[in-house]
């Protein structure tokens, strides 16, 4: 430090007193990281149990491990990730975050027209028409319908309770990664011109 700027250091120093400064910039870290941990998975484990006794859970995971999950999924992680924190298959993480509203763009990574494939789902094609249609695997066909599945039940309550996950995160002054632009990915812009997804939709809280 040279002698000038030493010389501000005192004349700041002693307008606004050290142990002010020090106090406020404690202070200031402190509000940043603060967090009530416990209130936070409480919250979370709330949204968890009623999406729970709404819909049909296909995870074996508990709610502990799903709130785990929904706080790592938020954090950026991928499932090969959260499966190990977790210790289950990364296939288990994919299902509990179907099942939780959680998707990632790589979900809609099909090999073949998703939009096509939408259409024959929501006309009741089932999954023998649907492979012989596409020329894919049972257990491929098994696997997007599912993605299907689990969209368009977020579709048609609006995604209302993947806002309730970042609600209690951004409440809590937690950093959550944007997950706006999937609301709206490819599988999801299919069902724009699908009547019947309009007209089940789902406003009740």
């Amino acid at each position: 430090m040279d002698e000038k700027t030493e010389s501000l250091r005192d004349i700041f120093v002693d307008v606004a007193g050290e142990d002010s400064v020090t106090e406020s910039q404690e202070a200031g870290r402190g509000s940043l990281t603060d967090v009530d941990e416990a209130t936070v998975d409480e919250r979370l484990g709330d949204v968890v149990a009623r999406m729970r006794d709404r819909y049909e859970f296909h995870t074996d995971l508990d709610d502990a491990s799903l709130v785990a999950l929904v706080r790592a999924f938020y954090e950026g992680h991928g499932d090969d990730d959260i499966a190990a924190d977790l210790d289950v298959a990364a296939s288990a993480v994919l299902e509990a975050r179907l099942d939780l509203h959680l998707f990632r763009e790589s979900d809609d990574d099909a090999p073949f027209d998703v939009a096509a494939f939408r259409r024959r789902v929501s006309e009741g094609a089932d999954d023998a028409a649907l492979a012989a249609t596409f020329d894919r695997d049972g257990e491929t066909v098994a696997h997007y319908r599912r993605v299907v599945a689990a969209q368009t039940a977020a579709r048609r309550v609006s995604h209302r309770f993947q806002s309730e996950f970042e609600d209690v995160l951004t409440d809590a002054g937690l950093a959550t990664r944007h997950t706006a632009a999937l609301r709206e990915d490819g599988l999801d812009e299919a069902t724009e011109d699908i009547d019947s997804l309009d007209s089940d939709a789902d406003i009740s809280m």
